[in-house]
C-alpha cells in the first residue's frame, strides 16, 4: 500500500439516530465523517491523507486543485496545504458573491483563489496553472475534483475496514446510503464493502447529472492496482431523482431534511451533498424502496461549514414538511 499521512481524526463515530429513527419508523445509524476534524471535517480527509503523502513524496511545495466556489473539498485541501506548509491554489468554478462558508476558510488557510465563470474547464485552466507554476520554478501536485481517484478512493476502502470493527455484534446494514458528487467516496466504500465480503447494499445519491456508473469503475480499475478487487456493473447502485434544480443548487427536499436532522438530532447537514442524500434516504423509507433487511446507514461526508452561504435557501422552505 502507498503511503499516508495521518490528517483526519480516526475513527469517526458510528451511533444510532434514535429521535429520527421514531420519526420515520426504521432503524437509522450514522457514520460521522463530518467529524474527521481537518479544516472543520468532512470526507475529503480520509482521501488527502493519501494524496498529500503523495505529493510530500514527490517533493510537490505546492498543492492545486479545482472545485465549485463552496467547495469541501477546496477548504480540506487548503488545510492540509497549511498543515504542511504548502502553497495552496484553488481553482473555482461559480459565481462569487461575498466571502462566507468554505470561501472565507479557504482565505484563513492561505490559498490562492482563482475564480473561472460556470461552464469553464476547471481542469484545464488547472494544468494551465501548474505550467505557469513550474516555469517559476515550483513543484505542484495536481489533485482531480474531489480528490477523486484511484489513491484517494483508498480512504474509504479503509474507511470500511475501521466500520467492521464498530459493528455491534447483532447489527448488519441492510443499506448504506452516500452522496456521489465525484465517485471518489463511493468506489473506496464499494471496493472496500466487497474486499470485505460485506452484503450491505451501497446506494449512491446522485448530487450531479453526470453518469457516474463509468468514472466509479474507472476509479475501481486504478484502485486495483493497489490490490483491491475489480467492481461489476451490479456492485454500483445509483438514484439521480434528488439533484433538484442542479449541483450545488439546493433543493427543498434537500433543506427540509437538513432542518428535520438539526431538529431532532441536532447534526448539521449540507444543501450540495448531504442534504440530498438524506432526503433520498427519507423518500427510500417513505416509497418502502430501501435495499436489504435491516438497519439503514447513512454516511456523513461532511460540509456543514458552507451553510452560511446558503442562508436565504434553508429559511425559505416550510420546517418539517418532508
Amino acid at each position: 500500500m502507498p503511503k499516508r499521512l495521518s490528517m483526519a481524526a480516526l475513527p469517526t463515530r458510528l451511533h444510532s439516530l434514535p429521535r429520527l429513527s421514531e420519526y420515520v419508523g426504521c432503524e437509522l445509524w450514522i457514520k460521522r465523517d463530518d467529524e474527521t476534524g481537518l479544516g472543520l471535517g468532512g470526507n475529503k480527509a480520509r482521501k488527502l491523507e493519501y494524496l498529500m503523502a503523495d505529493a510530500v513524496q514527490q517533493e510537490a511545495d505546492t498543492v492545486i486543485t479545482v472545485g465549485g466556489v463552496q467547495s469541501n473539498h477546496a477548504r480540506m485541501t487548503a488545510a492540509a496545504a497549511a498543515s504542511l506548509g504548502l502553497e495552496c491554489h484553488l481553482v473555482l468554478r461559480g459565481v462569487v458573491q461575498e466571502q462566507q462558508g468554505n470561501l472565507l476558510l479557504n482565505a484563513l488557510f492561505g490559498a490562492n483563489i482563482h475564480c473561472i465563470p460556470p461552464g469553464n474547464d476547471r481542469e484545464a485552466k488547472m494544468e494551465q496553472l501548474a505550467d505557469e507554476l513550474r516555469s517559476d520554478g515550483r513543484r505542484p501536485y495536481c489533485i482531480g475534483v474531489g480528490g477523486s481517484n484511484g489513491l484517494g478512493s483508498l480512504g474509504y476502502a479503509d474507511a470500511v475496514c475501521e466500520l467492521r470493527t464498530q459493528l455491534p455484534d447483532d447489527t448488519d446494514f441492510g443499506e448504506i446510503i452516500v452522496p456521489v458528487g465525484s465517485g471518489g467516496t463511493y468506489a473506496g466504500l464499494a471496493l472496500g464493502l466487497k474486499a470485505h465480503g460485506m452484503r450491505s447494499c451501497l446506494q449512491g445519491i446522485a448530487v450531479d447529472d453526470m453518469d457516474f456508473a463509468p468514472i466509479i469503475q474507472e476509479i475501481a480499475a486504478e484502485a486495483s492496482f493497489f490490490g483491491l478487487p475489480p467492481l461489476e456493473d451490479q456492485d454500483i447502485c445509483l438514484d439521480y431523482g434528488f439533484l433538484g434544480p442542479g449541483y450545488g443548487i439546493p433543493s427543498k427536499a434537500g433543506c427540509r431534511a437538513i432542518d428535520l436532522l438539526a431538529s431532532l438530532e441536532g447534526i448539521l447537514l449540507d444543501p450540495v451533498y448531504t442534504g440530498k442524500a438524506m432526503a433520498g434516504l427519507l423518500r427510500r423509507i417513505e416509497t418502502k424502496t430501501a435495499g436489504n433487511d435491516g438497519p439503514i446507514l447513512f454516511w456523513h461526508t461532511g460540509g456543514a461549514p458552507s451553510l452560511p452561504a446558503f442562508r436565504e435557501a434553508l429559511t425559505s422552505f416550510e420546517a418539517h414538511d418532508v
